[in-house]
């Protein structure tokens, strides 16, 4: 038998799988997680595994059944249906200024767009956002995943670093309210089949998600304790 390695810093699911790394089935509380809701926020510290959680639901949402041979969702009764799924890491995003946050917003969607050869019509992050949504869901015929790391990082990288560095994160903070805010729309909502935002920190419903008040915080909820 082959000793399986510890994955130590690995937020790839498939990397995780493919590399022969131990992993602890999560995947019974990630089917509630599907087909119990639609909305959801999610906050854990550091390095709980927020990256491999969004990971391992990409995955699931592209249909890559294979994958998750031997553990608990492969024998389920869950339908391996491909969905377009669209994965916001703000790991990934510049977010020292609001044009650069913005910049790298639209840098993501246009990525996105290029790869299921989609063209963006749109200029602004906001709207590329929904046009994306929308486009996706027309070509497909299938409805669109939506799956947000590290939210926050736009703003709490810039907390207790002085003033200058405050009004960059009140500056992000509307720019993120607005991206977010493009959830409820009506010509979105009605194309989205799951949404899952993750963060270190929950600003108030005055902040980040007061356009955004669907959200089903399952931070305190028990029964996803041990998601993560």
């Amino acid at each position: 038998m082959k000793i399986k390695k510890l994955p130590i810093g690995q937020s790839s699911f498939e990397n995780l799988i493919t590399g022969n790394c131990v992993y602890v089935d999560k995947t019974e509380k990630l089917y509630k997680l599907i087909t119990e809701g639609e909305f959801y926020f999610l906050s854990r510290p550091r390095r709980f595994g927020k990256s491999l959680l969004v990971s391992a639901l990409k995955n699931i949402f592209l249909g890559h059944k294979e994958l998750f041979k031997s553990l608990w969702i492969y024998d389920s009764v869950y339908e391996w249906k491909k969905h377009p799924v669209i994965v916001i890491d703000f790991n990934e995003v510049l977010v020292d200024t609001p044009g650069n946050l913005k910049s790298g917003l639209c840098r993501v969607f246009d990525k996105i767009a290029k790869e299921h050869d989609i063209c963006l019509e749109s200029k602004e992050e906001k709207y590329k956002f929904e046009e994306l949504v929308i486009l996706l869901e027309q070509k497909y015929n299938e409805k669109v995943i939506v799956l947000v790391d590290e939210y926050d990082k736009p703003i709490i990288s810039h907390l207790g670093e002085g003033e200058e560095r405050l009004e960059i994160a009140k500056k992000n903070r509307e720019i993120l309210k607005s991206l977010f805010g493009t959830i409820k729309a009506e010509s979105v909502i009605k194309n989205l089949r799951f949404v899952l935002l993750t963060g270190v920190s929950k600003f108030s419903r005055a902040g980040v998600f007061s356009e955004l008040n669907n959200l089903n915080d399952i931070t305190m909820n028990s029964k996803y304790s041990d998601l993560l």
